[in-house]
């Protein structure tokens, strides 16, 4: 059993908290998922979009048997006035596809959950709809699995993309799994030196957001239990 479960979209994003970290494979509903473990804490990185992070939490919890479930890894900003590396934990969680809603104990503003990945002109409607400070594709997802199956939950995001950053189209590159197809995209870039200034600027973004984000998690793994459990409660609209 793992105190704590931490469920991030990909490796990148959480790889220095995961250093001397055992890692196992682990096979749930017919899929092998990674799973880094380390005394009472385990980490799943299950892949990008809701439905690979729906999958992930309900290995993680099945397998593990978490006392709490964290969706964590990479948000982008909604509010104009949150930086690259900002950490958030949210009071509440929205799932965008539906509307209904996740909120957590001693946490601090909106997150919402997209289907897809968001530009600056989504960004706008998705916080002028939800009033929300930052966007994910996981976290409602993660949330949903955690209450079907009884177990608390939180969030801990860190902003990778500004407002008005334009992310380079990725969507084609995600596979069905979740995966995200590194070589692939990186073919599509090289030929493409247009788009290089934004990759780097988003790959410089993304180094500094991972470091506060795995600073915040080695404070959580390292927090007694009862400094770090948050409740949970769905509302539907």
């Amino acid at each position: 059993m793992s105190r704590i479960a931490f469920v991030a979209a990909l490796e990148r994003e959480v790889r220095p908290f995961l250093n001397h970290w055992r890692v196992v494979e682990r096979e749930h509903s017919g899929q092998y998922l990674r799973f880094f473990e380390h005394e009472n804490a385990v980490v799943v990185c299950g892949g990008m979009g809701p439905e690979a992070a729906r999958r992930a939490a309900e290995a993680v919890i099945v397998l593990h048997a978490p006392s709490i479930l964290y969706s964590v890894g990479y948000a982008g900003a909604l509010d104009p006035q949150l930086k690259v590396a900002n950490v958030l934990r949210p009071a509440r969680v929205v799932d965008a596809t539906d509307g209904s809603s996740v909120t957590i104990a001693g946490g601090e503003g909106v997150l919402v959950s997209s289907a897809a990945v968001a530009g600056p002109s989504q960004k706008a409607r998705l916080r002028e709809a939800f009033a929300a400070q930052a966007v994910d594709l996981e976290a409602a997802s993660v949330a949903r699995a955690a209450q079907a199956r009884g177990v608390e939950f939180s969030v801990v995001k860190a902003v990778s993309d500004e407002f008005d950053f334009e992310l380079p189209a990725t969507d084609g590159f995600v596979d069905s799994r979740g995966h995200f197809r590194e070589r692939s995209f990186a073919f599509f870039v090289t030929v493409r030196p247009w788009l290089w200034p934004r990759v780097i600027r988003l790959a410089r973004n993304s180094r500094r957001a991972t470091l506060a984000l795995c600073d915040e998690l080695r404070k959580i793994a390292g927090e007694p239990m009862s400094a770090a459990r948050t409740l949970h409660k769905v509302d539907r609209h």
